[in-house]
């Protein structure tokens, strides 16, 4: 079955105010499985009206939980933690189905989308503010983080549970959230938003709204959202930040990614290249961290060539359901058709095909969408090794230094994540320094990040002054506000009045 499967019995809701509704539809999509194409349920898409009722009730909600005390906020952060815990072999099995991970790597997603809910439960202390005393005669100065109203969540498909769940810092520092999740993966953050009601967060804290484009734009232009979180490719990124900052909003905006990894002459190989492969092809390469162009030492190079072969061609396509699956399907039918039109391209274009994934199919499953191992060598200058393709179609090329490697790497509009494979601190060191990227991994494929650690690259892969994740969250989903104070007493024996010489410093 072809992604205009028929439509399932399945028909999905909003859930506004604690409560599931019926979508007030424009249109709709289905949610297939990509590993069979079958259909699992009709994704409605939400009018405006509908999205405005979405963001009506997180504010009216917003200022009950705000005044909500912090330790309460955390210990259902807690609750929802344990929730989550218990449900995650559930939750993988939803992903697997929905995106087309195997089910080792769904639960690998969802080790790390707890880790989230964790990090966000520590708000009694990282929510804390300063004071300090006595900064003039009989003056004190403070600053708290302020919770801001409500916030919107836009998260892809290639990390159902993951992203979504960044609500978690918006909500435990008090904001309401509005999620809208990818049309393509709906269905774990529906699951999600269900044990989110079962912990017991009050009707309009958190929020759910189905939809596409247009949600998203409306969203971005209500006057009551204070703030938009968002993870897609960089091209809309771009026009999410700028829709959503002229409107004199927040906006943290994480785009696409185009990693290189760097392979020297010293890099331990029986090591790296199981590390370089799962980095170019877990996940089906649908991942912002996965490695996209591969840089090679031409003295290792076609030791690493050959090996990397032998590594990609032992990885079994299939469901995620078999235990030894070692990639799954890409995501849909018009991922596949535009990965394959860059491999005829490249192909015309007369680059070499080291690995060619074109036309492989898996038994039982003739309906999904399949794409094998793809290997190309190329010169880092080709459209296909420029381009985002976010897809299991990568790129390798031989070099004779660092400072070539380096000057690739720095000459990509995107800024994501960098790799090198050396044994060599000084040299590890030089190109930690040097890449201009958000992220670097020292011999680790995909540098991912955990929890309390911020995230995000820099160029066109990420818009914004403050990463997800961690503290660079709390700040993002509260404002700093200072409070100056004296009192008009002498009680504490101090001289009433604020100092003179404090008054003139502003």
């Amino acid at each position: 079955m072809s992604d205009s499967a028929a439509r399932p019995d399945r028909v999905l809701q909003n859930y506004v105010a604690g409560q599931w509704i019926d979508i007030d539809s424009i249109g709709e999509t289905i949610v297939t499985n990509p590993a069979t194409g079958a259909g699992l349920a009709v994704h409605p898409m939400s009018s405006a009206a509908a999205n405005n009722a979405a963001v009506e009730a997180a504010a009216e909600a917003f200022p009950a939980w705000r005044k909500t005390p912090v330790p309460t906020r955390a210990a259902m952060m807690f609750r929802y933690r344990h929730l989550l815990h218990e449900a995650r072999d559930e939750l993988a099995d939803i992903i697997v189905a929905e995106n087309g991970k195997s089910t080792s790597e769904a639960l690998g997603e969802l080790l790390r989308a707890i880790q989230y809910v964790e990090n966000a439960a520590t708000v009694p202390e990282t929510q804390k503010g300063a004071v300090t005393q006595n900064v003039a005669t009989s003056v004190d100065i403070e600053y708290i983080r302020d919770p801001l109203g409500v916030f919107v969540v836009i998260a892809p498909f290639n990390f159902p549970a993951m992203i979504p769940l960044y609500f978690s810092w918006a909500v435990a520092t008090g904001n309401t959230v509005v999620l809208k999740p990818s049309e393509l993966c709906p269905l774990t953050a529906i699951r999600m938003i269900e044990l989110a009601e079962t912990a017991g967060f009050p009707p309009g804290v958190v929020n759910m709204v189905l939809g596409d484009k247009s949600t998203v734009e409306n969203l971005c232009d209500h006057e009551a959202v204070q703030g938009v979180t968002f993870v897609g490719s960089s091209e809309i990124a771009e026009i999410v930040y700028r829709r959503t900052t002229n409107n004199s909003k927040r906006c943290q905006a994480q785009g696409g990614a185009n990693n290189h990894l760097v392979v020297t002459d010293t890099a331990v190989l029986d090591r790296c290249i199981p590390n370089i492969a799962s980095s170019l092809f877990g996940c089906a390469s649908q991942r912002c961290f996965a490695g996209s162009n591969l840089l090679v030492y031409r003295s290792v190079y076609d030791e690493v060539v050959s090996r990397l072969v032998v590594e990609a061609n032992a990885m079994k396509l299939g469901r995620g359901t078999d235990p030894d699956v070692g990639m799954g399907p890409v995501i849909n039918e018009a991922a596949l058709d535009k990965y394959v039109a860059a491999i005829d391209a490249a192909e015309a274009a007369g680059a070499n095909l080291i690995l060619d994934g074109r036309g492989v199919t898996v038994d039982g499953c003739e309906g999904g969408h399949w794409l094998g191992p793809t290997l190309i060598e190329t010169n880092p200058t080709s459209a296909v090794w420029t381009t985002e393709l976010f897809g299991p179609v990568r790129c390798i090329h031989p070099i004779d230094s660092l400072d070539e490697a380096i000057d690739i790497i720095n000459d990509s509009t995107y800024g994501h994540s960098a790799v090198i494979y050396t044994e060599r601190g000084g040299l590890a060191r030089r190109f930690s320094q040097a890449v201009e990227t958000g992220q670097v991994g020292i011999n680790v494929g995909t540098p991912a990040p955990i929890a309390f650690y911020p995230v995000g690259g820099r160029k066109s892969s990420f818009y914004g002054a403050l990463r997800g994740r961690g503290v660079d969250a709390v700040d993002f989903y509260t404002d700093k506000k200072v409070i100056v104070t004296t009192w008009h007493d002498t009680d504490g024996g101090d001289q009433a009045g604020v100092d003179p010489a404090f008054e003139g410093t502003v």
